[in-house]
């Protein structure tokens, strides 16, 4: 693995201010595009399949920056999302000229809805959107997969989406899931585990061996989308 730095940092929301960790490529002078990410509606910046894409990214060139927000209302989400991503836009220390989006569960959900806000701004504000374990519907109530999936569904055709999502996620039927994607405008690709959970989970593989295929398959990706 190339070698990488990471620092934590305070993003400012309001009257106060995020939790947030800063992961980049040493040297960091070539550094054009960066990943937003954050957490799903439990844990934090630190969630185990975060800091694993934040190291595997910024090995591959790329600025990684996490963050935590506990708030459970997903409006709330959107605006501390906001904030991070005028925050990475601010920095003077690199060049950042593509920036993707992304999160985990309930965070892919805020990343989605922050892009469609953005794009409105924008037509080039958001390069692409990273949904890890989408959650569509909670489980057993799928009846709610409709509300769920707005957003997606307002996403502009010229901003791609990578979905990863396993077979198994009693939060993502997969026959309405991809009922949703023949709605929306956006390019999609999604990436199926055999067997994983709405936690990426595979029984009879190791955890590790989940997020290297997850990893590869998120840089590849934003590699072919011109990162």
């Amino acid at each position: 693995m190339d070698k990488f730095d990471e620092d934590t940092v305070k993003v400012p929301f309001g009257t106060k201010c995020l939790d947030a960790a800063l992961c980049f490529p040493a040297p960091d002078k070539d550094v054009h595009t960066a990943v937003i990410l954050t957490h799903g509606a439990g844990g934090d910046m630190n969630f185990r399949h975060l800091v694993s894409l934040a190291h595997a990214l910024a090995s591959e060139g790329f600025l990684c920056l996490r963050f935590t927000c506990k708030g459970l209302n997903l409006g709330y989400r959107v605006k501390a999302y906001r904030a991070v991503w005028d925050y990475l836009k601010s920095l003077q220390r690199f060049t950042i000229k593509h920036i993707f989006v992304g999160g985990r569960s309930m965070g892919s959900r805020a990343a989605a809805a922050v892009t469609r806000k953005l794009s409105d701004e924008s037509e080039d504000a958001v390069q692409g959107v990273i949904c890890l374990s989408f959650p569509l519907h909670p489980p057993a109530q799928t009846h709610t997969h409709q509300q769920r999936s707005e957003d997606l569904r307002g996403l502009p055709e010229n901003v791609p989406v990578l979905f990863v999502s396993g077979t198994e996620d009693n939060m993502c039927d997969r026959v309405l899931f991809e009922g949703t994607i023949k709605q929306m405008k956006a390019q999609v690709e999604v990436f199926w585990i055999e067997g994983s959970s709405h936690g990426l989970a595979v029984k009879g593989r190791s955890e590790d061996s989940v997020l290297d295929d997850v990893n590869l398959q998120v840089v590849t990706w934003m590699k072919e989308q011109g990162a």
